[in-house]
């Protein structure tokens, strides 16, 4: 299986753990050869309700035995994403209120740009240094780190950028702005949070010129951080929301969300203004639905910040700097990338999954799923603790 794994299956490293994958449950990985691994990563923030949800399988098992997929996105009423959209706008703010689904993140950054510039009618967007929004074209052309996009240059013009919780720099969203997008909290820069009210006077300045607010809450959306929606913390209500990753306990998913008088300037002018097969997908919606609930009508959320305070306090060592982030979206930064690998690399071996982060190589991933016990968070410090130990 090895060999061909590296024959066959495109790499996107040429290095990649290649850990063969024997069955998951709860918040276990198993390999074949019987070995399990806690998962402190959940598929990167994927895996809300952990490994096969039993809420979630019967839901996706129910939706399978009637139907699949019978039509492109927009077209039929399909009951899962019906129900799935109407819960998510009770829950959010009233001026979003319409759902576009569709299929992963980074699609949802493409098609949150297309409508940004098709409302307003402007062409130029604002993004933030070190952001990460995804890898297609207009996602790249957003990411604030050049290195990753100049071997794929030319990408989509008018795009510029501003540096995230730098408010003197606030000027540079004007009235030729059609959106300024911002990860609520800074993934791949190493879990970055807004200091000082920063998103709320994004959000004023953009107002106060006419142009869009665009907040990717891909990775941290979904009760991660201890709130429905981390905008939710810090006073800033988007114009539009992106999401994904946690949002269907693991299948491939994303949408965005804006008003209903914003999204229907997608459907002429030209028609088909943004369109997508599979996106709406019932049985990706069914475990969308199936995940929403089950984190809005349990503990779920208040427990995330339960859950923070006790790594904060186990995870105390003379290696370990700082740890950024909030609720189960944690980065432990160490001294050094040498510590971070040496960590990262020894857990595996001693059944504890660990993960990178693109851009701050100091950082070490935590973001477990919501449903880890208390006792499985004790059992992999443990494990972190005795790695940073071995470290010489």
């Amino acid at each position: 299986m090895k060999k061909d794994f590296f024959k066959y299956q495109a790499q996107t490293t040429p290095h990649p753990l290649a850990m063969e994958v024997s069955h998951a449950k709860g918040s276990y990985i198993y390999d074949t050869s019987g070995k399990k691994y806690l998962d402190f990563v959940a598929g990167v923030s994927a895996c809300s309700l952990g490994h096969c949800h039993p809420k979630v399988t019967e839901a996706i098992t129910e939706q399978v035995s009637k139907y699949m997929h019978v039509m492109v996105y927009g077209e039929y009423i399909q009951k899962p994403a019906v129900a799935y959209t109407k819960l998510l706008a009770s829950l959010l703010p009233s001026n979003l209120e319409t759902t576009y689904l569709v299929n992963s993140g980074t699609e949802a950054i493409e098609g949150a740009l297309k409508l940004a510039r098709r409302y307003t009618g402007r062409t130029q967007i604002i993004a933030a240094h070190k952001a990460y929004h995804g890898n297609t074209m207009g996602s790249l052309s957003v990411m604030g780190v050049e290195e990753r996009k100049s071997a794929f240059r030319p990408l989509i013009p008018d795009v510029g950028f501003i540096q995230f919780n730098q408010e003197k720099e606030l000027n540079k969203i004007t009235e030729k702005t059609a959106a300024v997008i911002l990860e609520t909290i800074q993934g791949g820069a190493g879990f970055i949070e807004s200091q000082n009210q920063y998103l709320k006077k994004v959000r004023e300045r953009c107002s106060k010129v006419g142009a869009l607010l665009i907040l990717d809450e891909i990775q941290p959306g979904f009760g991660r951080t201890g709130k429905l929606f981390s905008f939710e913390h810090y006073q800033c209500v988007p114009d539009i929301l992106v999401i994904g990753k946690g949002m269907a306990s693991g299948l491939p998913v994303g949408a965005f969300v804006a008003s209903n008088k914003m999204m229907q300037s997608l459907q002429e002018k030209p028609k088909l203004g943004h369109i997508t097969t599979f996106g709406g997908n019932p049985v990706i919606a069914a475990a969308s639905l199936a995940t929403l609930k089950e984190i809005t009508e349990s503990k779920l959320i208040q427990e995330t910040l339960e859950k923070e305070k006790l790594f904060r306090e186990l995870l105390q060592h003379k290696y370990i700097k700082e740890i950024r982030g909030k609720g189960l979206m944690l980065a432990v930064i160490t001294e050094n990338e040498d510590i971070t690998n040496h960590v990262i690399l020894t857990c595996e071996k001693k059944g504890l999954i660990l993960f990178w982060l693109l851009f701050e190589t100091r950082a070490i991933r935590i973001s477990p799923p919501l449903t880890i016990s208390m006792n499985e968070i004790r059992e992999g410090c443990n494990v972190i603790i005795d790695a940073l130990n071995d470290y010489l």
